[in-house]
């Protein structure tokens, strides 16, 4: 019998500890990724932009974001979470401090784009520690938790960024959040390892019983991507991301002002109550799939919440606060399906292509709001009537309607593509 066998599994503090470092991380590339939305006046005035270069300003966090996705897939499968989070979270430090102190376009796109390539590596990084420090049945409720803290990153760049910013400037809160980030890099380094082992326990990593084929990053690719499952995984999420990430991290904020005639305030906590909202649907929707060892019907469900209420939304004007307010919690609720994405990705690939699979749909995810972002500006642009307040753009109701629809038109195609997908049972594929 091997020694492995009779160590200890990790207990669940440890796991968990090791696990939150990685999500400290990812509270903070959540905190990236919505912080334009609140902040689109600033950025309007300082770099001289209209919608579709805001919109692209906003993406070029999604460009490089995505650009990673493929690699980080790879890498962690190789090398393990450890040296990818630390130098991922260093680089972000770098990136948010060269945002803050940008004197213009370009400088500030870098750092946007620093950021994007850096926290890509978190959620990929944590999935691959959640394989060896937890239960293969905790798999998805740690996606569903894992959201929820990404979530409050997102929330704290609602309100509480509008604060900060109101109070010492945008520029001055993004260099403080800078060096927040170097501290979570120092903290990974030290404490972070990709298996138990290395703290004297066993881990849970599959063994398929099979030795682990070497294989090079396109064909580990090509192999994960001739899964059907798989394939369609990789464009699903994003019809549910793309349309939350368009509206609650960049075009909500100016539409809610616009047309609800709400302040900067006010609008930004009516759009962090989808992130409340996202925050608890991920770890429902991770805790009933596994409960029920179903992953298509749960998803099927999560996904028609999200579609209806944002045709609600759209298309119906001047809607009542309150019904607003259900409206955009509902949106919230069911994207958190969503994380479904992961567990049924990776069952759905041999076990030592977890890593590619996970990285793969974590790109598609990305796809959403990097494609809807600009596009959503680009659409604004072409039905603007020229009309400015304090020297920002504003656009009229019909506009708005016009814009959005490109994000109900991902959703539903999402919606066919996950009936499309084959029920995996809870169980994990082994051999093709």
């Amino acid at each position: 019998m091997s020694s492995s066998a009779s160590k200890p599994y990790p207990p669940q503090r440890l796991a968990w500890f090791i696990w939150g470092l990685g999500a400290a991380f990812y509270l903070i590339a959540f905190f990236h990724r919505v912080a334009p939305g609140v902040i689109t006046d600033e950025l309007m005035f300082d770099f001289n932009l209209g919608a579709a270069g805001l919109g692209s300003l906003s993406a070029f966090y999604f460009y490089t974001y995505v650009a990673m996705q493929v690699p980080t897939g790879v890498l962690a499968d190789r090398f393990g979470p450890r040296l990818l989070l630390g130098f991922g979270a260093l680089m972000a430090a770098l990136g948010a401090i060269l945002f803050a102190l940008a004197p213009n376009f370009a400088i500030a796109a870098t750092g946007r784009a620093l950021i994007g390539a850096s926290v890509a590596v978190a959620f990929v990084s944590m999935l691959k520690i959640s394989a060896h420090w937890m239960d293969a049945k905790r798999f998805a409720l740690a996606s569903g938790i894992a959201l929820s803290i990404g979530m409050l990153g997102a929330i704290a760049a609602g309100v509480p960024l509008r604060i900060s910013v109101d109070g010492i400037g945008w520029r001055n809160t993004m260099l403080i959040i800078g060096g927040a980030t170097l501290v979570i890099s120092a903290l990974i380094f030290y404490f972070v390892r990709t298996d138990p082992s290395s703290y004297g326990y066993q881990g849970y990593a599959v063994d398929d019983g099979q030795t682990t084929p070497k294989q090079g990053m396109l064909s580990g690719i090509i192999h994960v991507l001739q899964h059907r499952n798989a394939l369609l995984l990789v464009f699903i999420p994003a019809g549910i991301v793309g349309p939350l990430l368009t509206f609650s991290g960049l075009w909500g904020v100016p539409f809610l002002t616009t047309h609800y005639g709400m302040t900067d305030k006010e609008a930004a906590f009516y759009t962090s109550l989808t992130l409340v909202a996202w925050a608890l649907g991920g770890p429902l929707f991770g805790w009933l799939t596994d409960r029920l060892q179903r992953r298509k019907s749960v998803y099927l469900a999560g996904i028609t919440m999200f579609l209806l209420a944002w045709i609600v939304l759209i298309q119906v004007p001047a809607l009542p606060l309150v019904v607003l307010a259900l409206l955009l919690f509902i949106i919230g609720l069911g994207s958190g399906a969503m994380v479904i994405s992961f567990a049924f990705g990776k069952e759905s690939v041999p076990a030592h292509l977890a890593g590619t699979s996970s990285g793969l749909i974590n790109m598609g995810v990305m796809l959403g709001p990097m494609s809807l972002q600009p596009a959503v500006g680009w659409l604004l642009e072409k039905r603007w009537t020229g009309e400015r307040i304090d020297g920002s753009p504003v656009y009229d109701l019909a506009s708005y309607q016009f814009a959005f629809n490109a994000m109900l038109i991902w959703t539903v195609i999402a919606t066919i593509l996950l009936a499309l997908t084959r029920e995996t049972y809870g169980r994990q594929k082994h051999v093709d």
